[in-house]
């Protein structure tokens, strides 16, 4: 791969804000190398059917899906499957993530759905799997939808916040109804035997109105293979919805989830934030961006065919996600020289002071990046829902470790015991021996 630095990238307006002046050349003079991209997002079709109130991409900072395309177009299309096989074959990668991705990417319709992912799969190397998903609001999931996704093996992630009361507070079509009840009957389509392992899992923005057992257990009436439970959008300019400047509401909220789950007698589902802070506790990598220090190696492509950095990053300020660099014209291993791109994979590097001396930093990673962001500084800062990370962190690591404590007591217990036993056998052996 190459490693030229890409010069002149940076939006306009965050000159003075970290990232902007991360040293990549320094970087590369020290060692560091980036992380291939293994997962793209591509956005094949800019606009939404429903009126979320908390979306990023509509109603936050970055207003720049008015600029879109509505549907990313067959060449562009096309643009996007020559540079994600161009990347794979320069990094010798063997399997990547395609993601269908919006606005709504369903709007886009079966054939644009169809061509995308037959010209990824077609253009890389034969033994590259290309592994593809769609992440849909479930409205318009239907069986010709899923017949399509069947035929191409592309899995299906939907996004549902509880029962009716609870995703219907801010998951509302444009004309303010409630989508709860579309969203289920899509969902029960998938669960049909001949869709059923096509079921990703389901993605679940807390809300902290919603109780977290009562959203859990509606979200299991659906047997989700996974569920993603994500913190609403915010940051320190734009703080979420029922953040106190002390207190960790959220923090409170995942703790009564967790021990919700983690207390069933059996594993009823995955909850990737809790699987995931259980595995950094046994010295695992995180494979998520939302906690961890492992490198983010996700990139956007949006509808114009522009590359961009992970679009959560709407939610901080216009331009954020943007940079200059086009599948037209440039290449993704140059979006990996990108500071803002690099910041992301860098590890404890990227971190502020204040989480440097935290004693959850390793797990905590300072949370999902675009929580971090205050004007002035930019992304140097700890993330807004810091309290609430730590108090589900520790909250995780105490359960855990007592857990472990337990187990290792037990096996030593047996482990006595056994030898107890057999020291008794050995003495009525050779008792009968004597005889």
């Amino acid at each position: 791969m190459g490693v030229g630095v890409a010069v002149g990238t940076e939006p306009a307006g965050a000159e003075a804000e970290w990232p902007a002046d991360l040293d990549v050349q320094r970087l590369l003079e020290e060692g560091w190398r980036p992380t291939p991209f293994r997962e793209f997002v591509v956005k094949i079709h800019s606009r939404c059917n429903l009126a979320c109130d908390y979306c990023y991409m509509y109603e936050m900072a970055d207003q720049g899906w008015r600029r879109q395309p509505r549907l990313m177009s067959a060449a562009t299309i096309d643009a996007v499957a020559e540079r994600i096989a161009e990347h794979a074959r320069s990094n010798g990668l063997e399997r990547i993530e395609l993601i269908l991705h919006g606005g709504e990417p369903l709007l886009a319709g079966a054939a644009s759905l169809r061509h995308a992912v037959t010209a990824v799969r077609s253009a890389v190397e034969p033994e590259v799997t290309v592994v593809a998903g769609v992440q849909t609001n479930g409205v318009l999931l239907d069986t010709d939808f899923l017949d399509l996704f069947r035929e191409l093996d592309v899995r299906v992630s939907v996004s549902l916040d509880g029962d009716a009361q609870s995703h219907d507070r801010n998951r509302r079509r444009p004309g303010g109804q409630g989508s709860h009840d579309l969203v289920a009957s899509g969902l029960r389509r998938l669960l049909q035997p001949r869709y059923r392992h096509l079921f990703a899992g389901l993605l679940s923005t807390i809300d902290l109105r919603n109780d977290p057992v009562a959203t859990y257990e509606a979200l299991l009436e659906f047997d989700p293979p996974g569920v993603d439970f994500l913190l609403p959008h915010g940051t320190w300019e734009a703080p979420p919805p029922g953040l106190p400047s002390n207190g960790a509401p959220y923090g409170e909220w995942l703790v009564t989830l967790f021990d919700r789950w983690y207390g069933a007698p059996v594993r009823e589902t995955r909850i990737r934030l809790f699987n995931e802070i259980i595995r950094m506790l046994f010295g695992r990598p995180s494979r998520t961006e939302a906690v961890g220090l492992s490198p983010v190696a996700v990139a956007v492509v949006e509808t114009d065919g522009s590359i961009e950095q992970v679009d959560s990053l709407k939610s901080a300020y216009d331009g954020a996600a943007r940079t200059s660099l086009h599948v037209s014209r440039d290449t993704f291993d140059q979006t990996l020289m990108l500071p803002a791109i690099a910041a992301r994979q860098i590890g404890r590097r990227a971190l502020s002071a204040q989480c440097s001396e935290c004693s959850v930093s390793g797990i905590c990673g300072a949370g999902l990046y675009p929580h971090r962001y205050r004007a002035g500084t930019g992304f140097a800062n700890p993330s807004i829902f810091c309290n609430d990370l730590f108090r589900i962190i520790d909250h995780i690591a105490g359960r855990v470790r007592a857990d472990v404590g337990r187990l290792r007591e037990s096996r030593t217990e047996t482990r006595d015991e056994d030898r107890h036993r057999t020291s008794q056998d050995l003495d009525r052996q050779g008792s009968g021996d004597q005889k």
